[in-house]
């Protein structure tokens, strides 16, 4: 049987049909799907390994993202996230891109950058050049280091120098570009950087001081294309206000921040759900961002002949598969299992391709009926948990709150208290 995650009215589901169907999806073991049916899959004991001076675990939802079709394969793409209406929005845009083929993705190799800072240097360009000559003396006692990592096909793959004029002397950094196949590659970079700076020092008669992978991951990036039908979409109006729109962000700092939050909300989202480094990740987009000189889009969107809108987003993308925590905490393992990813590059692309998603449909939602409409009734609701409903009454309050347009803390304390009386 052909699966599709073209899956209708599947937000109308219960919860437990919805684990129901990503389990057959993905043909998920009995096990696995105890672990999503359970309240606290992350036991105390084991995040108090993970991380220092734990208390207590804070849940944030995971929900599933549907009708990705990437490469033409479907997938379910798990998203962790507490802003409401994100997987919906997502999940719209991926159902319009379906129609024209879906997302095409592509990535570069997993290499990641390695500093090593060099100061009171006598000769910075003498040095430089040394450094380059005895590369591959300094790229062999790198890859000595990790030897699994080589029995991969992984391993420092060149060596970089140059001089920087920072505000008080001239510093010589050298530059480990590593191939980190389907890992992060954080530890392994940092632990060949520390291992060649004796060498460096006596190259270059200067001393070393930092030694540190850069989240500037200008070598691992990953690439996503979608084509939007115009009429799926709303017309030539809205096209050309998605147009304007995005105009808008790529040449103003203050409008494209929120911008590039949109694209994050989606990238970030599978990001955490597959236990990788947000922060990481999101410095990195933001520093690719503003790599110009100008902060700007992440995305790019034209019109092509037929009127069609195209959107593309590169960025850099340093996830992995193992190691960290998406080998330790078994919901960010099964996340990584129902996305059917076999390598760190497939899941780098899968997220490319939902953060160029999520950015369509939040520049279709401010170039039709504005942002907050879709938001409105999500945010309606969590306002109503938070200020103690239950059961029907989150959905009378929510109701009554967007029927009245007054989404506020106060009118939802006091619809409360007026069914409370009922």
């Amino acid at each position: 049987m052909v699966k599709s995650s073209e899956l209708s009215g599947f937000y109308k589901r219960s919860v437990s049909d919805r684990v129901k169907v990503v389990k057959e999806f993905m043909n998920l073991t009995d096990d696995d799907e105890a672990l999503l049916h359970q309240t606290g899959p992350l036991s105390l004991d084991l995040a108090n390994r993970m991380i220092e001076n734990v208390i207590t675990i804070l849940p944030v939802p995971l929900g599933i993202a549907t009708n990705f079709l990437i490469n033409g394969q479907d997938r379910l793409v798990p998203m962790a996230i507490e802003e409401p209406s994100v997987i919906a929005a997502a999940s719209n845009a991926a159902r319009m891109a379906r129609s024209r083929g879906g997302f095409s993705t592509s990535s570069t190799e997993p290499i990641m950058i390695g500093q090593i800072q060099i100061v009171d240097v006598p000769d910075p360009e003498a040095a430089r050049f040394e450094l380059l000559k005895q590369k591959d003396a300094l790229i062999k006692h790198a890859n000595d280091q990790d030897p699994v990592l080589i029995s991969l096909g992984g391993g420092a793959r060149d060596l970089q120098a140059r001089v920087i004029e920072s505000a008080s002397r001239k510093m010589v950094i050298a530059e480990l570009l590593v191939d980190c196949r389907d890992a992060m590659g954080a530890n392994a970079v940092n632990t060949m950087a520390e291992a060649v700076a004796p060498m460096i020092e006596k190259i270059t008669g200067g001393k070393v001081l930092l030694r540190i992978i850069s989240n500037l991951a200008v070598k691992r990036l990953a690439r996503a294309k979608a084509v939007f039908d115009k009429d799926q979409l709303g017309g030539d109006d809205v096209v050309n206000g998605i147009l304007n729109a995005y105009e808008f962000a790529a040449a103003d700092p203050f409008r494209c921040a929120t911008h590039n939050k949109g694209i994050m909300n989606g990238v970030t989202a599978v990001v955490l759900a597959t236990g990788n480094d947000t922060r990481a990740i999101e410095a990195g987009a933001h520093s690719y961002a503003a790599r110009s000189g100008q902060y700007t889009s992440l995305t790019v969107w034209e019109k092509n002949g037929e009127g069609d809108l195209v959107g593309t987003l590169e960025m850099p993308m340093a996830v992995g598969i193992v190691g960290g925590a998406t080998a330790s905490n078994p919901i960010a393992k099964l996340a990584v299992k129902i996305l059917g990813v076999k390598t760190a590059r497939e899941l780098g692309e899968i997220i490319c391709a939902v953060g160029l998603a999520q950015n369509l449909a939040a520049l279709r939602a401010l170039a039709s009926e504005g942002i907050q409409r879709g938001h409105m009734s999500l945010h309606a609701r969590n306002i109503a948990i938070g200020v103690g409903a239950t059961g029907d009454l989150i959905d009378k309050i929510t109701v009554e709150m967007v029927k009245e347009r007054k989404i506020r803390v106060d009118r939802a304390k006091e619809l409360l208290e007026e069914y409370s009386k009922r």
